[in-house]
């Protein structure tokens, strides 16, 4: 699938699991946790550092009436790693402290759009 066809359809899908099912399908398998210096590889010891990945996409959620339905989920890829996985990132109020450098790794302006 191509990427215009593939941002299509994410662009008429409304909720956090369709679009997350739909990045496992494009091979978005591993489910990354954000740490305040670096992304981890959930269910192993793998750090990833600003540097060692890209972000390929990301959709934010906005809940209609609770801020606590805000979040944001990044498509990621590392080629150090031989990996593809998703972070998801609540925003706002709930949106955790991070370091500078985690927060322009995490900018998709910096990066090609592969999802």
């Amino acid at each position: 699938m191509d990427t215009k066809k593939f941002n299509s359809l994410l662009g008429s899908m409304t909720t956090l699991s369709e679009v997350t099912n739909l990045l496992n399908e494009r091979g978005y398998t591993k489910n990354l946790n954000l740490e305040s210096t670096h992304l981890v590889c959930e269910g192993s010891e793998m750090k990833l550092f600003p540097g060692e990945f890209i972000v390929d996409k990301h959709y934010r959620f906005e809940g209609p009436s609770d801020p606590g339905d805000e979040a944001i989920v990044f498509a990621i890829s590392s080629s150090k790693h031989h990996l593809k996985g998703v972070l998801i990132n609540g925003y706002g109020v709930s949106s955790e402290s991070i370091s500078d450098e985690m927060i322009q790794a995490l900018d998709e302006r910096n990066t090609e759009n592969k999802a």
